[in-house]
């Protein structure tokens, strides 16, 4: 059958009389590009980590996406608000806004300094709850647009989890029950500013706590605080994991320098769910890119190892062979092999939709319970 190329005059008539019955505003369009709609996906803001960047994505290049909503969550010390950092850092570098708010009363100036973010530049609100965090979104996403249409804006809450709500900041401590009133609010805001994001084409990025169930013993053991709106608005959702520690000799002594992170992309509407990638995270310098993409390399069987020493085998048959405390000195050397490298990784990564028809039989099904998302 051959494939249609006209489009269908009923629909042309539909989305010209609903266009003129939202005065103000367009709501119906074509997703075929040949115009810009809100939902199209056209930039994206690295996380510091390309291999995570691949994961969200499933493209060259990617990372959080434009127009969307996404969490990071976590156990603490795993590594939330410092991927969060970086997010903001490579928005200043793409000339955007950045927006920290604040919860916790946690940002250390200093470190972020130390992964990039200019904090001259940088936008800094501390805030004590649900309602003001979602009314200063919704002003300052106004705001920004009415003096510029086109800037990248990033705005990072950390954390959702720190924030409370009017009702119980004027509740006495002995008093109970106003967990539901954080959840009704975010469930509302969700519906209020997930449209607003899209259209305005605005990064917005919440940092979330792990909890765990009570008294849960099949399937995902952890949930999130305030609810589960953020979760079902959320276009991308990433579950971070300290994996180990990192340790060096400082002063003769060992010490711990960084730890080991797993992030599983939990829910993706970009691409994928359910992808894992794997960094280093060091205390003086934030994320470990080009250590990522070693790991990326031995878990794809793209480069060979023999006790301490790797060797990589490039187009031309040239091997390079290195120790792993060497590989990044040997990347930032060399911009032709870096760039042959990640091009392998993402060839090796990067899943093609396909439209041939699959049978049961087809399918492998996994007994590994999915998380929550």
């Amino acid at each position: 059958m051959s494939k249609k190329t006209t489009r269908d005059g009923l629909a042309d008539v539909l989305a010209s009389s609903l266009n003129k019955q939202f005065k103000g505003y367009k709501v119906a369009y074509f997703l075929d590009g040949s115009e810009e709609t809100p939902t199209d996906l056209t930039e994206w803001i690295s996380t510091g980590s390309a291999m995570l960047d691949l994961a969200i994505s499933n493209r060259k290049n990617g990372g959080i996406p434009v127009g969307r909503i996404s969490e990071i969550t976590g156990l603490e010390a795993s590594g939330k608000s410092l991927l969060a950092g970086h997010v903001l850092a490579n928005t200043q570098k793409k000339g955007g806004l950045a927006v920290f708010i604040d919860t916790e009363n946690a940002c250390n100036e200093d470190f972020l300094r130390a992964i990039g973010v200019d904090v001259k530049d940088m936008l800094y609100i501390q805030l004590d709850t649900i309602e003001d965090i979602f009314q200063v979104i919704e002003n300052i996403i106004t705001k920004v647009r009415e003096s510029d249409k086109d800037r990248l804006v990033s705005i990072v809450v950390d954390s959702v989890a720190g924030a409370t709500t009017k009702v119980e900041q004027e509740a006495d401590y002995e008093k109970d029950g106003w967990a539901t009133s954080k959840a009704i609010i975010i469930s509302k805001a969700m519906r209020k500013i997930t449209q607003m994001i899209g259209r305005n084409k605005v990064t917005l990025v919440f940092t979330n706590q792990l909890r765990v169930k009570l008294g849960a013993m099949f399937g995902d053991p952890y949930t999130t605080s305030g609810g589960k709106a953020l979760g079902f608005h959320a276009s991308c959702r990433l579950r971070l994991q300290a994996a180990g520690q990192i340790k060096a000799k400082v002063d003769g002594k060992d010490q711990v320098i960084g730890i080991k992170t797993k992030a599983k992309v939990i829910k993706n509407r970009m691409g994928p769910p359910l992808r894992l990638a794997e960094f280093d995270i060091y205390f003086d310098s934030g994320v470990d890119d080009f250590g990522g993409w070693l790991t990326a390399l031995k878990n794809r069987k793209l480069i060979s190892q023999g006790g301490s020493w790797y060797t990589y085998t490039d187009v031309n048959d040239k091997a390079y062979k290195f120790l792993s405390k060497d590989w990044n000195a040997l990347l930032e050397n060399n911009d032709e092999l870096r760039e042959e490298v990640y091009n392998k990784i993402c060839d090796a990564t990067i899943m093609e939709y396909k439209t041939d028809n699959l049978g049961i039989d087809d399918i492998e099904l996994s007994s590994e319970p999915v998380p929550e998302g």
